[in-house]
C-alpha cells in the first residue's frame, strides 16, 4: 500500500487485516476472509460522497453507452474503468475507504448496462408498422418508466440469488469482471497512474473529436466508392467512420471479434451490393423502398440514395440497396444469430435455472447477522414485484389498455425472474461481455408473440405491447449480469450487500433520467434535416441501432407478417453458415447488418491490439492484464471522449442559433478550395492513422510488474 494510501487508512482506522490482493480468485474456503473482515463496521462505505460521484460516473457513462450503442451496436464494460477513475478522484476530494471506492463503481456501472438494454430495444418503438402508432410511444416519460422499471427489476431479482450464486458459489463461478474490479480496487496504489492513462484518452479524443464535428478539420468518413456504371464493379464501397470511439471499442474487443464484426461489412458493401447492382433495375430498387416506407411514391424524389423519377437513377446506389435488401438479410442473419447463441446455452440455462431455484430454496430463510450478509429483505423484493405489475397497469402513456397492461407486468416479472437468473450464472462463468441478452430478448418477443397470438392479440396495436415485454426484460438481464458483476466485487472486497443493493437502486435512476433524456436528444434532426422530411435521427446512417430495428422486425413479422422472409431466410443461412465455419454468427451478423463506415475502424482498432500483442510475444515482454494495460485503458478514454463530444455537439446543434455559430468555425469549405475533396478526405485519414500511432505507442509502454 502506498504511503498517501496508508495515512488515509490510518486516519480513518481502517487498515484491512483480511485477504491479499493476490488471493481474491482463489476457490471458496470454510475460511474465505473478504479484504476487510466482516466484523469491521467502521470502515466508511455508504457515504454522500460516494453516492454522488457514483451518480456522476452513471450519468456520464450512461449517456456515452447510449450514443456509442445507438451508432455501433456495440457496448463497452465501465466497471473497471469507474473503479480506476473513482479511486483518483476520491483521492483528490480528501481520500477514501476501499468501500467507498466500490459504491462508486456500484452506482456507476448501472448506468452503463441499463443504458445498453435501452438502446438494444426500445428504439424498435420506431420502426413497427405505421398503424401500430409504436413512435407515438418513444416518448421521454415511456423511456424513463421502462428503463427505471427494468432496471430495478434486474436488481430485485438479484437480492435472492446473491447467496447461492455469488457466495455459495464462489469456487465455482469466477465472475471475471467483479474478481478484476476486485483486484483494481484492492491495489488501490495502481489507480492514479491507470486513471492517468484513461484521461489521456478522454482529453485526446475530446479534442479529435471537436476538430472533427465543430472545426471540420478532419472528414468524418472518408470513402472510395465505385461508379453505379463501373462495368466490372458497380457501387462497391470501402468508406469508415474515422472516429476516435470506434477505434477505441477496436482495441478492446479485440482482433478476432473486430476482425469478424468486418467481415459481415465486407460481404455486404463489397459483395452484395455490388452484385445486386448488377442484376437488379433501379425501378426494382424503388419499388422496394416504396413497400418499406423509406420512399412515398416511385414519382418523388428523395429517399434513401436520392431517387431520381426523371432519370430513373439513384445517386447513391450503394445506399439504396443497403437499405431495400441488405438491412432486411442483416436483421435475419441477426436474428438466427441470435437464436443460435441462445440454443448453444441452452442447456446451460436449464441448469442454471434449476441449480439457483434449489439454492433459494435452501437459502431464503437464512439469517444474516454479520455485516457482509445483510442484503435488502425478501419482503421488498415481493413487494417490489407486485407494485412493479400495478405501476405497469396504472400508466397510461404505456401501450395497451389497464388489463392489457396487467397482463404485460405478468409476463414481464415472470420472463425477467428466468432469465435474470440465466444471465447471472451465465456471466459468472463467461464474463458479462458475452451475456447472450440478444438471444434472450429474441426468445422473450417469441414467447410473447407467441402468446399474444394464442389469446388472438394478433393486430398491430399489440406490437408496442410485445416490444414493451422484451425492452424491460432485456434491460433486467443486462442488469443483472453486471449486478452479479458488482455484488461479487462486494463479496471478495467485504462490502455490506444491502448497501450495493440501494446504491444500485439509486444508479437504476440515475440512469433512466439520462438515458431518456440523451435518447431524445440524439434523435432530433437539426433544423436543416427537419426541412428535408426528417423526422427521426434515429434509424438513419448516423444512428442506426441495429438491435432495436431486429426487433421491430421480428414483431413485425409475428404479429402481422409484413415481413420479406426470402431476405431473412438468406441472413438466417449466412449465420448457419458461418456457426458451420466454427465462427460466430452473432458478431458476423451484426457487422454484415451495420454499415461498413461502423465496422471499418472498429477492424482498425481490433488490429492494432492485435499488432500490440504480436511485438510484445516476439520481444518476450511480459503482456500486461487486458483490462488493466495501458492501450486498454487509454481506449477506454477514447470511447468516453468521443462519445461525450458527440453527446455535446448533439445538444448544441439542436438549437438553430448556436448551430449558426458553430458553423462559422468550421474550415471544411475552406480546405476543399485549397486541396479538394480528395486531398480534404486524405486529411482526415492521416489524423485517424495518427491517433492509431499514438494508441500503439502507448498500448506498447512498459507496465510495472
Amino acid at each position: 500500500m502506498p504511503e498517501a494510501a496508508k495515512t488515509e487508512a490510518a486516519r480513518n482506522d481502517s487498515v484491512p487485516t483480511g485477504t491479499a490482493p493476490s488471493e481474491v480468485s482463489k476457490p471458496a474456503t470454510a475460511e474465505f476472509q473478504p479484504y476487510i473482515p466482516a466484523e469491521r463496521t467502521d470502515v466508511a462505505e455508504f457515504t454522500p460522497k460516494a453516492i454522488s460521484i457514483g451518480v456522476l460516473f452513471g450519468i456520464i457513462f450512461g449517456a456515452a453507452t447510449v450514443y456509442l450503442a445507438l451508432k455501433a451496436g456495440l457496448t463497452v464494460s465501465a466497471s473497471i474503468p469507474i473503479a480506476v477513475l473513482a479511486i483518483s478522484l476520491l483521492k483528490k476530494l480528501g481520500g477514501s475507504t476501499i468501500l467507498e471506492n466500490n459504491v462508486v463503481q456500484t452506482i456507476g456501472s448501472a448506468g452503463e448496462s441499463i443504458a445498453a438494454g435501452v438502446v438494444f430495444t426500445l428504439p424498435g418503438f420506431l420502426f413497427l408498422s405505421t398503424d401500430s402508432k409504436g413512435s407515438s410511444f418513444f416518448e421521454y416519460w415511456t423511456i424513463f418508466t421502462l428503463a427505471l422499471l427494468g432496471g430495478v427489476l434486474g436488481t430485485l431479482m438479484m437480492v435472492p440469488l446473491r447467496r447461492s450464486l455469488i457466495v455459495k458459489e464462489h469456487g465455482n463461478l469466477p465472475y471475471p469482471e467483479g474478481a478484476a474490479c476486485a483486484s483494481v480496487l484492492i491495489a488501490g496504489e495502481k489507480g492514479g497512474d491507470l486513471a492517468k492513462i484513461a484521461f489521456q484518452g478522454v482529453g485526446f479524443a475530446f479534442v479529435y473529436a471537436l476538430l472533427q464535428k465543430i472545426v471540420r478539420l478532419i472528414a468524418e468518413t472518408p470513402a472510395l466508392v465505385t461508379k453505379q456504371a463501373n462495368k466490372f464493379f458497380p457501387s462497391a464501397t470501402l468508406n469508415g467512420d474515422i472516429t476516435p470511439e470506434y477505434l477505441g471499442v477496436g482495441y478492446i474487443v479485440g482482433p478476432r471479434i473486430a476482425g469478424v464484426l468486418v467481415a459481415g461489412g465486407v460481404l455486404a458493401w463489397l459483395g452484395l451490393i455490388p452484385l445486386l447492382a448488377s442484376l437488379v433495375p433501379a425501378d426494382t430498387i424503388a419499388s422496394q423502398l416504396v413497400k418499406l416506407g423509406y420512399l412515398e411514391s416511385l414519382t418523388k424524389a428523395g429517399g434513401p440514395g436520392g431517387w431520381d423519377p426523371v432519370a430513373h437513377t439513384f445517386r447513391d446506389t450503394a445506399t439504396a440497396i443497403y437499405r431495400a435488401y441488405v438491412r432486411q438479410i442483416g436483421a435475419g442473419a441477426v436474428a438466427a444469430g441470435g437464436f443460435i447463441t441462445l440454443l448453444k446455452t441452452l442447456p446451460t440455462i436449464v441448469s442454471a435455472f434449476q441449480e439457483s431455484l434449489a439454492s433459494f430454496r435452501e437459502g431464503v430463510g437464512a439469517a444474516a447477522q454479520k455485516r457482509t450478509e445483510r442484503d435488502l429483505p425478501i419482503t421488498f423484493v415481493l413487494f417490489g414485484s407486485v407494485g412493479l405489475i400495478l405501476v405497469m397497469a396504472a400508466l397510461p402513456f404505456l401501450p395497451g389498455s389497464v388489463l392489457g397492461r396487467l397482463m404485460l407486468g405478468v409476463l414481464i416479472v415472470v420472463f425477467g425472474f428466468f432469465f435474470v437468473t440465466v444471465a447471472s450464472r451465465i456471466v459468472g462463468i463467461i464474463g458479462s461481455s458475452s451475456n447472450p441478452i440478444s438471444g434472450m430478448t429474441i426468445a422473450t418477443l417469441m414467447a410473447t408473440c407467441l402468446i399474444f397470438i394464442g389469446i388472438g392479440w394478433t393486430g398491430d396495436m399489440y406490437q408496442p405491447m410485445a416490444l414493451c415485454v422484451g425492452g424491460m426484460v432485456c434491460i433486467a438481464a443486462a442488469n443483472a449480469g453486471a449486478t452479479s458483476q458488482d455484488l461479487k466485487t462486494g463479496y471478495l472486497v467485504g462490502a455490506t450487500p444491502r448497501a450495493q443493493q440501494i446504491g444500485l437502486m439509486i444508479g437504476a435512476v440515475a440512469a433512466a433520467i439520462v438515458i431518456g433524456l440523451t435518447m431524445k436528444l440524439l434523435d432530433t434532426p437539426t433544423a436543416e434535416l427537419q426541412a428535408q422530411g426528417v423526422q427521426h435521427m434515429i434509424g438513419t446512417d448516423k444512428f442506426p441501432a441495429p438491435q432495436g430495428t431486429l426487433m421491430a422486425t421480428l414483431i413485425k413479422g409475428l404479429l402481422s407478417g409484413n415481413l420479406d422472409w426470402q431476405f431473412v431466410l438468406v441472413g438466417a443461412f449466412l449465420a448457419v453458415t458461418m456457426e458451420l465455419c466454427g465462427i460466430k454468427s452473432l458478431s458476423f451478423a451484426v457487422g454484415a447488418y451495420l454499415p461498413l463506415s461502423t465496422t471499418a475502424p472498429i477492424f482498425v482498432g481490433g488490429a492494432i491490439k492485435g499488432l500490440t500483442e504480436y511485438m510484445a510475444k516476439r520481444k518476450g515482454e511480459h503482456v500486461e492484464d487486458s483490462e488493466l494495460g495501458p492501450g486498454n485503458l487509454f481506449s477506454t478514454g477514447l470511447v468516453a471522449g468521443g462519445a461525450l463530444a458527440g453527446v455535446v455537439v448533439a445538444m448544441l446543434s439542436v438549437n438553430e442559433g448556436v448551430n449558426a455559430a458553430i458553423s462559422k468555425l468550421s474550415v471544411e469549405q475552406a480546405l476543399h478550395h485549397a486541396v479538394g475533396e480528395n486531398g480534404y478526405q486524405l486529411i482526415g485519414v492521416l489524423a485517424f492513422a495518427f491517433m492509431g500511432f499514438v494508441l500503439y505507442r502507448i498500448s506498447r509502454r512498459p507496465t510495472q510488474a
